[in-house]
């Protein structure tokens, strides 16, 4: 019997969490090990992918890189950065164009250090600040460096703007909104967030809730776990030979030069995904996933 292995890609509305997501998708396909790939907060709608079976083994080989459109209002401060939280602060909105609105904003992309908001599953002393939040007690989360490697101005609506973001993942939208709002005087929160891209799937891809709740059989919605891999790295398939020393967790000789380091899908003589290899000496492969050992 084949194991369910593959992605299929949520479209998470607002309203539930990404744990939510996971203990639905379980149900609708009554199987335990599922994952997914990068938390979205449970206002923040769009691409949530989710693994199932041995492609949760896949996920720390993903492209990580997020995708984003969100909509800031300045003119106010919140306890959460958006407008989920307490209102701490109001502030009238300066004259600004779309021209000071862009200087501003080139502040913020590139390698940058962003403080984290104080209401966020990031861990201080091994717990979530979330938590800590909800005991009343005010931590002050260090600063960690992000890549925001695009971040371009959609629309400016006073006291509205809309953004369009591609970071590395880690980097908060909600943290660009308050401290865009700090650099402006005025402060600013995040009014609205759908992410449009993570781990290499967009939202084409993406399948809701009710579809996938009315859909006869969900498991035919599973993407092939070959699929995020192949815009990232090079394949190899094996011949049957390969496949039994492969199968053994055995180092295998690769006939393309590739460079020492570099990772590579390793398909089984079917061209089924055998797992995850890297090249640790010329002309060597070496596993590093093998899906289907050999007991």
């Amino acid at each position: 019997m084949v194991s369910l292995s593959g992605f299929l890609v949520l479209d998470k509305p607002a309203g539930c969490t990404s744990h939510d997501c996971v203990s639905l998708l379980r149900r609708c396909l009554g199987l335990r090990r599922i994952g997914h790939g990068g938390t979205l907060d449970p206002d923040v709608t769009g691409v949530l992918p989710m693994a199932v079976g041995s492609a949760t083994r896949l996920l720390p080989y993903l492209n990580d890189d997020k995708a984003y459109e969100g909509t800031i209002t300045l003119g106010l401060r919140t306890s959460t950065d958006d407008l989920s939280g307490a209102v701490l602060q109001r502030r009238p909105v300066p004259e600004l164009g779309v021209v000071d609105l862009e200087r501003t904003l080139a502040r913020f992309r590139g390698a940058i250090r962003q403080r984290p908001p104080a209401v966020s599953a990031v861990r201080v002393k091994g717990e979530r600040l979330y938590v800590k939040a909800r005991r009343g007690e005010a931590v002050a989360p260090p600063e960690r460096q992000v890549t925001v490697r695009t971040l371009e101005l959609r629309r400016w609506n006073p006291p509205h703007l809309t953004i369009q973001v591609r970071c590395s993942a880690g980097t908060y939208i909600r943290a660009i909104a308050r401290d865009l709002g700090d650099v402006l005087g005025c402060g600013g929160a995040l009014a609205r967030l759908r992410r449009t891209e993570a781990l290499g799937f967009g939202l084409a891809q993406a399948v809701t809730i009710p579809r996938l709740q009315a859909h006869g059989a969900p498991t035919t919605l599973l993407l092939d776990p070959r699929q995020p891999l192949a815009a990232l790295y090079p394949q190899h398939r094996l011949d049957p030979a390969e496949h039994s020393r492969w199968r053994c967790g055995r180092v295998l000789p690769i006939p393309t030069a590739l460079p020492v380091g570099q990772v590579v899908v390793v398909l089984t003589p079917s061209g089924v995904l055998a797992g995850m290899a890297i090249v640790r000496f010329p002309g060597q492969l070496q596993p590093k996933l093998v899906l289907d050992p050999r007991s």
